[in-house]
């Protein structure tokens, strides 16, 4: 038991705590890519490391670094402001990297403190309350420093179940992603095939090269199709980078499939015309947002007045909390409207938008996944309208041409995506499932309640 089990500090255990410093000129220095990763604080989470956000650094502005250039296995913690106590290990391929001034490295000593161990330790709900208390102990701007790093304490049994724990706890942790990158595949499959269909008009140009060359239209249309897809034994669509001959892959399709595909193809024209926004598809068409969805604002709903609850609420940078009472019936799709202009979120669950976005009311009748991936398309976060603070003007939005795409692809379309998001709900069910385990037994695990001998 973790009472039998000394308790030790981490500057006993760590052969570094530290953290970085923003390069002179600070954004302005940043890379959009690189050699050399800076990692900053909304790199670091719970659940992992984040790539959304990960900036560069030129040689130089590294140098300056250099006593903090992460190595393999390193431990990050956030130390400052609202993520403070957040805890991470850097992933290899972020290598070679630096730390700005709100992450600090633990980098353990080898053979004496596992570095996954001594995450799962900072994770544990017992010491992330001692982190938060500490943070929150010196004023108004929540900080840990070195010294408090130092001297924090914990638990420490040998090595040997230090990495038993690590080992099970890391299964759980790659079950967790792996679930994760299957629906960020199947997200950019959806996405891939609404451009390649609405935006690019792949199978109609497939059609007209095929005619111009003597061949089957609808088949070279069935080919660009599939292009970027395959059929699994089981009947699930999966992503496949792989260019496989349509022959090969009707073979692997059940009949419905066949028709399915055949009856896409055939919806697409096989010339292009010329309209007021460039070549468009004969037949199709200019329409404008409006005729196609209603932006409604959703009703402000301040903390203090949250009840706890599982209902999402929704602001335009997302998940901001939960409720008690939902506003709107899900699935739904939310567009922020003050502040991050333009984001949109897609909820399966009833949820309650706030007064900083809008929330999607259809006007025909597709599955409410066509529109998502329409809205994608627009470009309506470059669509401030406020200098002063951030926001949307949603009859500007509702100007923005679009093409009058037929009511039948699109609900093609929507048929398509329904499979995938089904597909996604599962995977979301069973990432669920892993995280609240893996929650349940990370403590038992850490303090030996479980698991040791």
């Amino acid at each position: 038991m973790s009472s039998d089990w000394p308790k030790v500090k981490l500057a006993d255990y760590c052969d570094k705590i530290g953290s970085g410093a923003t390069p002179r000129g600070g954004s302005k220095v940043y890379l959009d890519s690189g050699e050399i990763s800076l990692v900053r604080s909304q790199n670091v989470y719970n659940h992992g490391f984040e790539y959304d956000g990960l900036v560069y650094i030129d040689e130089d502005a590294a140098e300056k670094l250099s006593n903090v250039e992460l190595e393999e296995n390193d431990v990050l913690i956030n130390i400052t402001g609202d993520s403070v106590a957040r805890v991470c290990m850097v992933p290899d391929d972020v290598l070679p990297a630096r730390v700005n001034q709100h992450v600090s490295i633990l980098r353990p000593k080898n053979g004496s403190l596992d570095p996954r161990f001594l995450r799962y330790s900072l994770l544990n709900h017992e010491n992330q309350y001692k982190l938060l208390a500490i943070a929150s102990a010196g004023g108004t701007r929540k900080a840990i420093t070195k010294g408090h790093l130092e001297e924090f304490e914990i638990s420490l049994p040998d090595i040997t179940y230090q990495k038993e724990v690590s080992e099970i706890l890391s299964t759980f942790d790659q079950k967790i992603h792996l679930n994760q990158q299957t629906n960020e595949t199947l997200e950019a499959m959806a996405q891939a095939t609404f451009k390649s269909w609405f935006v690019d008009f792949d199978p109609l140009r497939a059609k007209m090269e095929a005619k111009e060359a003597g061949r089957d239209p609808n088949r070279a249309a069935m080919a660009a199709i599939s292009a970027c897809t395959k059929v699994s034994a089981d009947g699930a669509v999966l992503w496949d980078e792989t260019e496989v001959a349509l022959d090969q892959k009707l073979e692997r399709m059940s009949d419905k499939q066949r028709e399915h595909l055949e009856k896409t193809a055939g919806l697409f024209p096989e010339t292009l015309e010329e309209s007021e926004i460039g070549e468009v598809p004969k037949g199709w068409g200019i329409s404008k947002l409006e005729d196609y969805l209603t932006l409604s604002y959703g009703k402000g709903l301040r903390k203090k007045d949250r009840a706890d609850g599982k209902v999402p609420v929704y602001g335009s940078g997302g998940l901001t909390g939960t409720h008690d009472e939902s506003l709107i019936e899900g699935p739904g799709i939310i567009v922020g409207r003050k502040g991050t202009v333009g984001s949109i979120y897609w909820e399966d669950r009833d949820f309650w938008p706030i007064d900083t976005v809008f929330y999607v009311e259809p006007k025909k009748e597709v599955d409410l996944s066509f529109y998502y991936y329409l809205l994608n398309t627009l470009g309506l976060n470059e669509m401030n309208t406020d200098a002063a603070v951030p926001g949307l003007n949603r009859n500007n939005a509702y100007r923005l041409q679009i093409l009058e795409f037929p009511e039948k692809l699109m609900k093609q379309f929507a048929d398509f995506t329904s499979d995938l998001h089904k597909m996604m709900l599962v995977k979301k069910s069973e990432k669920k499932t892993l995280e609240n385990i893996r929650y349940a037994l990370l403590p038992k695990l850490i303090s030996g309640e479980v698991g040791y001998e």
